[in-house]
């Protein structure tokens, strides 16, 4: 529990009416809040969290919520807040580091979740609904579930447990019956009929991102810089292609455009294994490190062509 914090987040919503805007009118501004959790990675006031927690800016016809304006920590046992400040986040992984200026903090012991069985106690701890280090106990459920987040664009492989996770518990800990943290809680699925039934990302997933986010601010990823469509068999037959990745463009000055990648190419092949989706490929190249070579085989005007591709960095966002 010592190595568990809350956290309070301070943003800015801008609301609008569009039918109001004709005449002039209909913008305002207020402040909204929320809460999360973290946990203490280090003695010196590292934390790790839910990117979630902290990107709190989006949009829509109706509103517009600014980044977080205030971050703010507490720790166990102790009501004073401690400004924090965001080291690094990352949306694909939804980890994001903190940093308070605090020294003497109880850092977390980190099991190794590889070795997580089903059916073994857990225990998440966190701070739901804003109430302070409260704990919910569970057992794990299920292993390597994979789930997406609520718009859909991000799959997740986690931990499942039915120790509750409410509002609030994003970014705090999953830990097995010695105390040690298996799992960062992140997700659960709310809706009628449905109980206990939250996820967590295993702890041995978020090592290297954690790292990277306190060195570099950002994680490294290798890049081949393409847009690409997918090409099923009845796609393919009726614009007389070839089943694989078709190359709808290809990004300037990227590794894709040095290895001769090209608008129109279909991508059928990466280092011998046979591609057919957009997500095979990233499956390959995610394999790899910046700086290594991939070997592609692409289909270019009814005719085969094997290309060497060096993996550039992706650039942060």
């Amino acid at each position: 529990m010592p190595s568990i914090v809350g956290i309070s987040i301070t943003y800015n919503v801008t609301s609008s009416n569009p039918f109001f805007s004709m005449f002039g009118g209909g913008t305002s501004t207020s402040e909204a809040q929320a809460s999360g959790s973290g946990i203490i990675i280090s003695e010196d006031g590292y934390i790790v969290t839910n990117n979630h927690v902290v990107d709190s800016s989006s949009e829509s016809t109706y509103y517009d919520i600014s980044e977080a304006t205030s971050l703010k920590v507490t720790l166990y046992g102790d009501e004073t807040q401690y400004d924090a400040k965001v080291v690094g986040k990352d949306s694909q992984t939804d980890l994001a580091v903190l940093k308070i200026d605090k020294n003497d903090l109880t850092a977390a012991e980190f099991a190794d979740s590889d070795s997580v069985k089903v059916g073994e106690f857990a225990m998440a701890v966190g701070n739901p609904l804003d109430l302070g280090t409260t704990i919910t106990c569970g057992v794990v459920s299920a292993l390597n579930r994979e789930v997406q987040d609520t718009e859909g664009n991000t799959t997740y492989t986690c931990i499942q447990t039915d120790a509750a996770i409410n509002s609030g518990n994003s970014g705090g800990a999953l830990v097995n019956s010695q105390g040690q943290v298996i799992g960062i809680n992140t997700l659960k699925v709310s809706s009628t009929g449905v109980e206990g039934i939250g996820f967590a990302i295993p702890i041995n997933s978020t090592t290297d991102i954690i790292d990277q986010l306190i060195e570099y601010k950002h994680v490294k990823r290798p890049y081949i810089g393409i847009s690409g469509r997918d090409l099923n068999e009845e796609t393919a037959n009726r614009y007389n292609l070839v089943v694989g990745v078709y190359v709808v463009s290809v990004d300037e000055f990227s590794a894709a455009e040095k290895a001769g990648l090209k608008v129109g190419d279909v991508i059928i092949e990466a280092d011998g294994q046979k591609i057919t989706k957009m997500d095979e490929l990233n499956e390959v190249k995610n394999k790899h490190s910046i700086g290594d070579t991939i070997k592609l085989k692409v289909n270019r005007d009814g005719q085969e062509k094997d290309i060497n591709l060096t993996l550039g960095e992706q650039n942060s966002n």
